[in-house]
């Protein structure tokens, strides 16, 4: 056996130790591709690597660790910010996923007044970083200057991007379908009763709001017959005040519907209400968009649109590590479908109370 396995202690029935082949029977791979796995070899999947791991927990034993100090490398990880919950999950997603596969992530977070994108990425190739995964970076901002990321990759650095994209960088992008996104959200409004529906979102030189903003004037058109919503589309800051400022001017536009581009502008567009003296949802309705970590805990629990941050972390780690290994970066956009999820900000719109 290539492999020791350590009990954990709880007898087995049969008293017998378990094989190699008895993990690969489970995990439905080959007794080569256990030896990998048990001795953190490279070569292995994602996939195939937690399918492993699982066999090894139903058969009762400790999943083998990694020696002390052994490492694939360092990968950062740049994020915009912490204040917004999404962005710790999908760092705490995305490490996770990179831990699993031997990596240590180094988390860089753009703080106010701290050191910017290019600062870090500086610090990251210089300390021999295997690659960088970008959260919500320079890369969804249409006037950035992309030719930071393309000096990266033509330095032999694997890069993933998340939340944004650009036909002229090589590289794999990762997004959510932010037009589905709106969608999910106009119709289940106008599902409810609502037909004075506006959209509240961050600045327009973003591709995930950009995106957004076609994906309302779709669900709009076609659910509504809506052609000129020009008006209650509000922008603002992709914070609390932001939502707050956008909702104050759609409020003021008659909507008794409102679309947030993140839960905390969502969070923001309630409290606008309640200083006007409206209640959520029996006046107003709001959605978000993320579904961050305790926005189901909000008062009241906020209705949004999740982001598959799980499955777009696995993507983003995945994609990653192919590079890596050798795997030539070529731009692609893998794009993963989100979804409604119904809680208590949203009810019956004026078209229903009639």
């Amino acid at each position: 056996m290539d492999g020791e396995l350590s009990r954990v202690p709880r007898p087995r029935l049969d008293g017998v130790g378990v094989r190699l082949a008895d993990i690969a029977t489970r995990a439905g791979v080959s007794e080569a591709t256990v030896s990998r796995v048990l001795n953190g070899r490279p070569g292995v999947s994602g996939t195939t690597r937690q399918a492993v791991l699982a066999a090894l927990d139903l058969l009762g034993y400790e999943r083998p660790q990694r020696p002390r100090g052994h490492s694939n490398g360092l990968v950062g990880l740049v994020i915009p910010e912490l204040d917004n919950p999404i962005f710790p999950a999908f760092a705490q997603a995305i490490g996770r996923e990179l831990t699993q596969h031997g990596y240590t992530p180094v988390l860089c977070t753009q703080l106010p007044g701290g050191a910017p994108e290019d600062e870090f990425t500086e610090m990251l190739a210089d300390r021999g970083a295997s690659g960088i995964v970008f959260v919500s970076g320079l890369h969804a901002d249409t006037t950035a200057d992309v030719e930071r990321y393309i000096r990266l990759i033509g330095r032999g650095l694997p890069i993933v991007l998340l939340d944004g994209y650009s036909d002229r960088i090589e590289a794999p992008f990762i997004s959510p379908d932010d037009r589905a996104a709106a969608w999910l959200a106009v119709q289940h409004l106008v599902d409810l009763g609502h037909e004075r529906i506006g959209m509240a979102l961050g600045p327009r030189r973003y591709v995930p709001v950009i995106r957004k903003i076609e994906g309302y004037r779709q669900a709009m058109a076609h659910l509504l017959g809506a052609v000129d919503t020009d008006e209650l589309v509000s922008h603002s800051l992709f914070s609390v005040e932001g939502g707050q400022a956008a909702a104050a001017r759609l409020l003021e536009r008659g909507c008794t519907g409102i679309v947030c581009a993140s839960d905390l502008m969502a969070l923001g567009a309630i409290r606008a209400c309640r200083e006007r003296g409206l209640s959520v949802p029996e006046d107003v309705s709001v959605v978000g968009f993320d579904d961050s970590p305790l926005i189901a805990f909000t008062d009241p629990p906020l209705t949004t649109v999740r982001k598959p941050v799980g499955a777009m972390a696995a993507a983003a780690v995945a994609a990653l590590i192919e590079e890596i290994n050798g795997s030539r970066g070529r731009n692609v956009e893998l794009v993963f479908q989100p979804e409604l999820v119904v809680r208590r900000s949203t009810g019956s719109g004026p078209l229903v109370n009639r």
